[in-house]
């Protein structure tokens, strides 16, 4: 199996220039409360608005003449399909992103703004993807997959690059964690450059289907339900080849958070820091504040995503109820919704 390195990463940072941003690095008002120096990469400032557009770029870039002629189709939550759309607009390649039903209307929207055209189809990223495949199959186009790609990975891997670069010292890095592409990269890249450094994941305790995987030794399907960190649902395939290894090999600590331990991150993101995110994005500051995980040293959070339902988050900066699937989520305890 070819997994990609960290020479495969330094390339992706020559491919994606121009296109992809290096993103600020600021300090967390986090670091007060916990009193340890916690900085946060604002991924959130990429002309898509999430860390996708890095992986997106070098993988479209890395194709043929003819593969771009022939177009590119791709399943997401919603930041790969508007990273695979952005992309592809601007190197003149024709675009086509499958969504589950489960993806927010304000994501499909953005998606569509950018050319691509958009096929809804099934309650999973899983029926989505399927449908990608059937595109690949009948009309020869490229399928970007979202995560586990060696030109995906290690475009995401850029962040490990600059993080760094500009701070040598980190202990911990706290990534949100899906399908694992964004991991992969940072893992890759950081444990190259400094081998002791510590990585943890971090998602939602139901549907999380890169940490039941780990735990099951292979990789495994599970239900997806609606969760406040929407980006972070879906499979990570049967036949995973890069990520399920790669994160098993190198990411050293898998938490997991309930819906009413994302909500009050993103409180705190917002009351704290002052961004305006997505769930996904808040899950370093639900763990810590969780004390699900514990820093022991200079700590960067990965910002993933801004491509929030705006209703839904100011609901939750309000304290007020948001209702996912069969829970209830508030200022106060979760509660379960009557049947």
């Amino acid at each position: 199996m070819n997994i990609p390195t960290v020479a495969d990463v330094l390339a992706a940072r020559k491919a994606i220039a121009g296109t992809a941003r290096r993103t600020p690095l600021i300090t967390s008002a986090l670091s007060e409360q916990v009193e340890q120096d916690i900085c946060l990469k604002l991924e959130t400032l990429q002309p898509t608005g999430a860390f996708k557009l890095r992986g997106a770029t070098n993988a479209i870039a890395a194709l043929s003449d003819e593969q771009k002629a022939n177009g590119v189709v791709c399943c997401s939550t919603g930041n790969h399909g508007r990273a695979v759309a952005f992309a592809a607009k601007q190197l003149g390649v024709r675009a086509t992103v499958c969504l589950s039903k489960l993806v927010p209307m304000v994501k499909v929207k953005g998606i569509e703004a950018l050319g691509a055209e958009v096929v809804r189809i099934g309650d999973s990223q899983d029926d989505a993807g399927a449908e990608a495949e059937r595109l690949v199959k009948e009309k020869g186009m490229t399928n970007i997959h979202p995560f586990d790609d060696r030109n995906v990975i290690a475009g995401q891997g850029t962040i490990a690059l600059e993080l760094l670069e500009e701070r040598p010292d980190l202990d911990t890095l706290i990534v949100p964690l899906s399908g694992g592409g964004l991991i992969s990269g940072i893992a890759l890249a950081a444990k190259a450059i400094k081998p002791d450094i510590r990585i943890v994941g971090v998602s939602m305790d139901r549907g999380a289907a890169m940490a039941a995987s780990l735990v099951a030794g292979k990789p495994i399907e599970v239900e997806e339900v609606a969760s406040l960190a929407d980006s972070l649902g879906g499979g990570i395939g049967l036949h995973n080849r890069y990520t399920f290894p790669i994160c098993r090999e190198l990411v050293d600590e898998v938490r997991l958070l309930t819906e009413q331990e994302i909500y009050t991150g993103m409180q705190a993101l917002y009351g704290m820091d002052q961004l305006v995110a997505e769930g996904a994005s808040a899950v370093g500051h639900a763990a810590i504040l969780s004390g699900k995980v514990q820093i022991t040293g200079p700590t960067a959070l990965i910002i993933t995503g801004r491509n929030v339902d705006m209703q839904q988050f100011s609901a939750v900066i309000a304290g007020d109820a948001v209702k996912l699937g069969d829970v209830i989520v508030s200022g106060k305890d979760k509660v379960a919704v009557d049947a």
